[in-house]
């Protein structure tokens, strides 16, 4: 998959992108990332990116010369993917599903705001859609977009080193994951569930369900709710 990324700040994503899952998945060839400075397409000697907004207010936007430039001169090369997102307050909220139709394509590119934002006419004709980590403010779209490409590069193929790893996290299924424990099996007086050193794989199983259920309602009952509710073999598994 190649994802393209523009943004004023192409080091931070390429320093973050180089350690941990991503920097794996690009030297296994699962991912091609590439950051691109969206003052290459500045004219200006001050390399010039953002102006005052007509109408008057606070803060400066990007201008729509430099990125339509800065973007048209990638896509020009043939390797850019589409569609171009705008990581922006007013886009589509991104979560595990979004994850999921972005890691079945080909690959995308994703545009980074900053200041008060961008020139309308970028979201409109330059953008194929806009997307939203949250309903916070960021200085830019710079940590949006890393959580965007490292959620998408969890599930694609040879993404993550173990492959059902991203099968049994949170939301994969529209739940949140089971607890988890690792040695020693008891620490200040804290012991690990006996089932989980049991060794009946079948126990294990059925108490993480149970887990991952209960978790899920007393922690984020709009995700069952999302999801439907409970099913009735659920609501058994709980009152067992």
């Amino acid at each position: 998959m190649r994802i393209d990324v523009f943004t004023l700040f192409p080091e931070v994503l390429d320093h973050y992108a180089s350690t941990s899952i991503l920097g794996r998945a690009q030297r296994a060839g699962v991912l091609e990332l590439a950051s691109h400075d969206l003052r290459e397409g500045s004219t200006d000697a001050r390399r010039t990116i953002d102006d005052a907004p007509f109408g008057g207010g606070a803060g400066m936007v990007l201008m729509p010369e430099p990125v339509f430039a800065a973007v048209e001169a990638v896509e020009a090369q043939g390797q850019m993917r589409r569609p171009l997102l705008l990581l922006s307050p007013g886009g589509r909220r991104f979560d595990q599903g979004v994850a999921r139709e972005l890691a079945a394509t080909e690959g995308f590119s994703l545009l980074c705001g900053r200041y008060e934002g961008v020139d309308h006419r970028i979201t409109e004709h330059l953008c194929d859609g806009e997307l939203s980590i949250g309903d916070f403010v960021l200085a830019g779209g710079e940590l949006g977009a890393l959580v965007v490409v490292e959620a998408v590069t969890r599930l694609l193929d040879g993404g993550l080193g173990n492959a059902s790893s991203s099968l049994e996290e949170s939301f994969s299924e529209g739940l949140l994951e089971y607890p988890q424990y690792t040695r020693p099996a008891e620490f200040r007086g804290y012991a690990v569930p006996a089932v989980l050193r049991s060794g009946d794989h079948g126990a294990v199983q059925r108490w993480r369900r149970v887990r991952a259920l209960e978790r899920t309602r007393d922690l984020r009952p709009d995700l069952l709710e999302a999801r439907g509710g409970l099913t009735e073999a659920e609501q058994e598994l709980l009152e067992g």
